[in-house]
């Protein structure tokens, strides 16, 4: 679970830390206040994309930081997976830092981390149930998702996507090879002249270089032999003076001399001697240079074509030599097809109906598991939906066979009746705000069954509902918590009351900046936070004293 949260200029949070605990933990707040920019960040501890706007004003960094512990053996995995153990007390440390310059940076217990494994990793840790998630259930697109994650198929669905994926690009690849007779002649012409062009040029990878720096040596030629020559003198010595090898040889023979009355002077000859041998390898490697450059015009005239040529092909092929290496070696490769269009053809024929087939199969495997798992949902959701006061609610899971797509061979979308007698329809015509987020929650509760996650995430689920459906959501919640953690923004006296841990998220004007706290509430300030949503500005004995009896009400429930 989700044990600590410390935020640092998020938005219109300057610093605040947040510890919250076991069961069900509401946050609560006048509108504005800063309850979504909680949820932003921890959105962005999961590895969420943000925005530079999420900086506070006048700040070049911010940071957000969240400590989990007791994972399931799933998300431990997981971590195990990405190269990260827990620290000795259990605790994953999660830090992302936010820059206006778009360097942020991540880490997990200290060890750098990219953004995309903060995502893959946070889809273990929570799961967030937004004010826009509702809203998914507008897009019938969207209902066969909720199919598959009852029935855990996001295996099967994964394994035929991958079949499917191969059929589209065999599919792709027939119709291109099935063009008229005269576009494969046409075809055909060109890729023979590339390929001439390419193999005559004979290029050797790695020759660009080498001819780059042969034209710099040679653009330098005359500077360079009169260097060498000049090296050559001093080494060699002339007619009317000894070079450094001749006074060298002097030097150890007169040293050499001295050896038998003193010997110290024969081992500094015999040291001598040795860079005698050295000295006069250079002056053999110096003779080599020069001779080496005893060339003529043809070599510079040689080495400017080839790479005019070079540069030439490069214009077409490639940038690089390599490039153009691979450019021959895959018109080859499309020549020799189409050469051989009838027998590959038949090949690619044969390959595309047996991928088809294959997805056919596998496509019509998940269509009959997803119309037994419709069953489970629309007994599992609508029961949730009676608790949630919509006793009359009917629900209908349209399934209907389409042509192949990347879900398989299944139009599945749900249909809802919210009044008797009314036959069900698509839910965007039928279900109000109210409806849709009791929905929502109900579908949720019937999935979050098949998840192990150990943090769920209500941000305002209470939209459009009041009254006993206010109530019977909080109940609902409850229970939820009692097997994991629960986080939920919320605006309804109904829902607060009943939290195991309650923080008011308050907004104060200091010096004409805005800042945002985040209080733990005791029993007096949860009374006095919950007369301030009953009552609104005047808050009176009455007010507080039927918060007082919904505190009194809610702790009688638990002891139940």
């Amino acid at each position: 679970m989700l044990d600590n949260l410390y935020i640092e200029n998020i938005a219109v949070i300057e610093r605040c830390t947040i510890d919250l605990a076991p069961g069900l933990n509401v946050l609560t707040g006048e509108t504005g206040a800063g309850k979504s920019i909680i949820i932003d960040s921890i959105q962005a501890i999961l590895g969420s994309r943000t925005s530079r706007d999420l900086i506070r004003s006048g700040v070049e960094t911010a940071f957000v930081s969240a400590a989990f512990s007791g994972l399931s053996e799933e998300a431990l995995h997981q971590f195990s997976q990405a190269g990260y153990e827990p620290e000795e007390d259990g605790v994953f440390l999660i830090q992302r830092e936010l820059s206006l310059s778009g360097k942020g940076k991540c880490r997990i217990n200290g060890r750098p981390a990219t953004v995309g494994t903060l995502k893959a990793l946070g889809e273990h840790l929570i799961d967030i149930h937004g004010q826009h998630a509702s809203y998914e259930l507008l897009n019938p697109e969207r209902h066969v998702t909720y199919i598959d994650h009852l029935g855990g198929l996001e295996e099967e669905v994964a394994a035929y996507r991958k079949v499917y994926q191969e059929y589209t690009r065999l599919k792709s690849q027939l119709q291109q090879a099935q063009t008229d007779e005269g576009e494969r002649m046409r075809r055909m012409d060109l890729l023979r002249y590339q390929v001439d062009e390419l193999e005559q040029a004979e290029l050797v990878d790695g020759e660009w270089e080498e001819l780059t720096e042969r034209e710099r040596v040679l653009a330098n030629r005359e500077k360079i032999v009169m260097g060498l020559q000049e090296a050559y003198g001093y080494l060699n010595g002339g007619e009317e003076e000894d070079g450094s090898l001749q006074m060298l040889e002097e030097a150890v023979e007169s040293l050499s001399s001295l050896s038998d009355v003193l010997p110290e002077a024969g081992t500094v000859g015999e040291r001598l001697s040795g860079l005698l041998y050295e000295l006069e390898d250079c002056r053999s490697e110096v003779l080599g240079l020069a001779e080496e450059m005893d060339c003529d015009e043809d070599d510079s005239r040689e080495v400017a074509e080839r790479l005019d040529l070079l540069y030439s092909l490069s214009r077409k092929y490639g940038s690089t030599i390599r490039e153009m290496l691979d450019f021959l070696e895959k018109a080859k490769q499309e020549l020799e097809a189409l050469e051989n269009y009838d027998e590959n053809r038949e090949k690619l024929m044969e390959a595309c109906r047996v991928s088809g087939q294959k997805a056919k199969e596998l496509a019509k495997t998940l269509s009959e598991k997803r119309r037994k798992i419709s069953e489970e949902f629309v007994r599992s959701v609508k029961k949730e939906m009676t608790y949630l006061d919509m006793p009359h609610v009917e629900l209908v899971v349209r399934q209907e066979t389409c042509p192949l797509n990347a879900n398989g061979c299944d139009q599945i979308e749900i249909l809802i009746s919210t009044n008797p007698g009314e036959q069900p329809k698509p839910v965007a015509k039928i279900a109000s705000g109210g409806e849709l987020s009791r929905m929502m929650l109900a579908i949720k509760n019937v999935l979050s069954e098949k998840e192990d996650i150990g943090t769920l995430i209500f941000d305002e689920v209470d939209t459009g509902i009041s009254g006993s459906a206010a109530q019977k959501v909080g109940f609902k919640l409850k229970s939820v918590s009692g097997g994991r953690q629960v986080l939920c923004v919320t605006h309804l006296a109904q829902i607060a009351a009943l939290a195991d841990s309650h923080l008011k998220i308050a907004k104060s004007v200091s010096d004409g900046k805005t800042f945002t706290s985040v209080t733990p509430l005791d029993h007096e300030g949860r009374r006095r936070e919950l007369a301030r949503i009953i009552g609104g500005v005047q808050i009176t004995e009455a007010t507080l004293q039927y918060a007082e009896e919904m505190l009194q009400q809610s702790a009688a429930l638990q002891e139940e």
